[in-house]
């Protein structure tokens, strides 16, 4: 079962979210907005919602805050750096936005899943009701998942 959720409503927090670059990389990434990183915790894994695609992020972190590096289709390709399309890079490159200049982080669920959009921009999130815990536990171990 789902429910639909637009950005604009009161159930949704919405923070800015810097775009930065970090490293050697030419790949810009997002600094997650202090709202958030209290929340979640570097290593974590988040789904992120972009242009209504589900994506799997981990929340990675460096002396500056707490980041992304990537939203890619399956939760492996998030855990192995390199691997898949990273799907975040390619949205922010494909914004009319620079480094230093900012996104909207709607949180549609605290700590697990999250969307990103332009500012001025609206999206309605679809809210998944998930299984308990330990259920979605044992499926994605099955799955191979965890």
């Amino acid at each position: 079962m789902s429910t639909r959720l637009p950005s604009d409503s009161d159930a949704v927090d919405s923070s800015r979210a810097t775009i930065v670059r970090r490293g050697g990389s030419r790949t810009p990434c997002l600094e997650l907005p202090a709202a958030v990183a209290e929340v979640v915790t570097v290593d974590d894994r988040v789904t992120i919602v972009i242009d209504g695609a589900e994506y799997y992020a981990t929340v990675s972190g460096d002396d500056s805050g707490q980041l992304l590096y990537g939203a890619y289709e399956t939760r492996k390709q998030a855990r192995s750096t390199g691997e898949g399309t990273n799907r975040l890079g390619a949205w922010l490159r494909g914004l009319d936005r620079e480094i230093g200049d900012s996104v909207i982080c709607d949180v549609i669920v605290a700590g697990e899943r999250y969307g990103l959009r332009a500012p001025g921009d609206r999206a309605v999130y679809t809210v998944k009701h998930e299984p308990r815990d330990s259920l979605q536990s044992i499926a994605e171990s099955l799955d191979g998942d965890s």
